[in-house]
């Protein structure tokens, strides 16, 4: 009866990372205070960039549109998988299940393009400095923001909609930590065939074209440093573009693995590991890896900090002589 009563509301256990207690409490631990980092890194992020008016340079607009998207991946999934290690309770609905993927697929397509428009930001300002401004305006950078989430909600779309085709009976188990699509097609009691199609089309088209993009800006941007003449320059700029290009390794890398690789329906046991990396991992670096390595970005916090200490400390001044 109560199989049954999953099948007609269907209703699907997460089954999240293990069943040992001390092991839920530990993990739970851990991954609070990533998303906790996460958010005020990205947020604060976020927020430096939009009020300092002079950080509204195409870089630190495609910065604070990918740290609000890493804040959006964290709050679509970290919530309720901290929730299910202390509750009884680890059903998801369908809707609510297609809801989180929905916004998932919305917020890592949104990643892919705007990575790949930060790698070509930095090859116009690295390879072509006179031309930047002509080659990168402001319009051109907006155009391409707005493009990357137009472009990640149309994906979402897609395979939103072609699960609607996609009947569910048997186990309703996902061995998943959140609701993602693949565990999906493994419960569907329908040939999950087209949907598999889309996804390697769709997917592996996005992946193709913002991975092509990323190595060639990078490619250029490796050959313009190799024929710098200043060795401080050239270990500088090699240091900046490395740190970033394993950030973007890490996230491309784990997303090309999760739906890309062949017998993907078949290799359950491979889904947590790479989606630690993309959903968990990368929003937590991003944050430090493209602004604690930014000079004009820490100039901004230490200024800030001055001033609020400065400002704590009139105060105290003023509350004694009162």
């Amino acid at each position: 009866m109560a199989e049954e009563n999953l099948t007609m509301k269907n209703e699907f256990i997460l089954t999240g990372f293990t069943d040992d207690p001390e092991l839920k409490t530990l993990l739970f631990m851990v991954f609070l205070a990533i998303y906790l980092i996460t958010m005020m890194g990205n947020l604060g992020l976020v927020i430096l960039i939009s009020k300092e008016h002079h950080l509204h340079t195409p870089m630190y607009i495609f910065l604070g549109n990918l740290a609000l998207v890493d804040s959006c991946c964290a709050c679509a999934i970290t919530p309720k998988m901290l929730g299910n290690f202390f509750s009884a309770n680890t059903m998801i609905s369908l809707y609510e299940c297609m809801t989180q993927f929905y916004f998932l697929c919305t917020v890592e397509t949104a990643d892919c393009f705007l990575l790949a428009a930060m790698a070509y930001d930095r090859y116009v300002a690295i390879c072509s400095p006179l031309q930047y401004h002509t080659m990168m305006s402001k319009k051109l950078c907006i155009q391409m923001t707005t493009g990357a989430f137009v472009a990640g909600n149309l994906h979402s779309l897609i395979h939103t909609g072609l699960l609607f085709r996609l009947t569910f009976c048997g186990s309703h188990q996902i061995n998943h930590f959140y609701c993602d699509i693949l565990p999906l097609y493994r419960l569907s009691c329908v040939d999950p065939y087209i949907n598999e199609v889309a996804l390697f089309i769709f997917s592996g088209s996005i992946q193709v074209f913002t991975i092509g993009s990323v190595l060639i800006s990078y490619l250029y941007i490796l050959f313009t440093i190799l024929k710098m003449k200043s060795k401080e320059g050239r270990v500088k700029a090699f240091s900046t573009c490395a740190s970033h290009f394993l950030s973007v390794s890490l996230f491309y890398g784990s997303i090309f693995f999760m739906y890309i690789r062949p017998n993907l329906l078949e290799e359950g046991d491979k889904d947590i590991p790479a989606s630690i990396l993309f959903t968990i991992v990368v929003p937590l670096l991003n944050p430090f890896i493209y602004s604690l390595r930014n000079k004009e970005v820490i100039t901004l916090l230490r200024k800030i900090l001055k001033k609020n200490k400065s400002q704590e400390s009139l105060k105290q001044m003023t509350s004694t002589v009162a």
